[in-house]
């Protein structure tokens, strides 16, 4: 298992980025059996959640041992907190890196499948919103979305006045991460718009998986998309379990969702 920490310039966000690979090319071979196929490999795009970095995933959960065992590469950005949506007036686009730039970029540096079908999304909180928001919004690039406890956080900021102030941030803080909050709804910052535009098109729409846990401050955010999402007739593996907005909830769907995008039988 190669782990392999990357920095490179990127044009979406005009400067030099960072994230952190797991490349599961050096496996072990046994003397006297055959040796594995070499072919391309499929790619998942993980992201982290609100105050983290591209370290979290390595830190707290077993994606390691998961990369190796089934034989995907991942691939951990880092959010710094901008929800992953892009910033026309800083001209940061983190939607056109995480959903564009990157996929792009690490097909040329690493042996990946260039194919929609090998080509997944996924995160948690915050990065939950990114998976579903640009996983749908680059459709073309991703077959499935893996969403753990995702901060679908239009429902509660549209329209919110000046004075508006939550737990982790206030109306300043939105405005400059998602803009007019009067004009979120409907925009493409918004997953509900993003389903109904792909629809309107006739476009493939990502299959998605979600995950929540039943004591998460999150849980009614999810459980307003997962309607949405069966109201529309769209595909939708959820799971709503005892659990907190903890690792310890996102390690063990980690592995359901990594199985379920692989079409592994365990999962079923």
């Amino acid at each position: 298992m190669a782990m392999i920490q990357v920095h490179f310039y990127s044009k979406s966000l005009r400067r030099e980025v960072t994230f952190n690979a797991l490349i599961p090319l050096d496996k072990f071979e046994i003397p006297g059996q055959a040796a594995a196929e070499k072919k391309p490999m499929k790619a998942l795009y993980l992201l982290n959640g609100y105050s983290g970095s591209c370290m979290d995933w390595i830190s707290y959960t077993r994606i390691r041992e998961l990369s190796n065992n089934h034989q995907i590469a991942v691939f951990m950005p880092s959010g710094e907190n901008h929800f992953y949506v892009d910033d026309l007036g800083k001209g940061e686009l983190f939607g056109e890196y995480v959903g564009n730039e990157l996929v792009a970029f690490t097909r040329e540096m690493f042996p990946l499948s260039t194919r929609r079908e090998n080509t997944f999304i996924g995160g948690l909180s915050m990065g939950g919103y990114g998976a579903i928001r640009n996983g749908l919004k680059y459709a073309g690039n991703f077959s499935k979305i893996m969403a753990f406890s995702s901060a679908i956080l239009p429902y509660q900021i549209a329209g919110a006045a000046e004075d508006y102030r939550d737990g982790v941030a206030d109306y300043n803080y939105f405005t400059r991460v998602f803009g007019d909050l009067n004009q979120l709804l409907g925009s493409d910052k918004d997953p509900e718009a993003l389903i109904l535009n792909l629809k309107r098109s006739n476009e493939e729409i990502p299959r998605i998986y979600m995950a929540c846990g039943t004591e998460d401050f999150l849980l009614d955010f999810n459980q307003k998309f997962h309607n949405f999402l069966v109201s529309e007739n769209v595909e939708i593996s959820y799971t709503e379990n005892p659990g907190a907005h903890t690792w310890d909830f996102w390690n063990v769907y980690l592995e359901k969702a990594i199985l379920w995008a692989l079409d592994d039988e365990k999962i079923r």
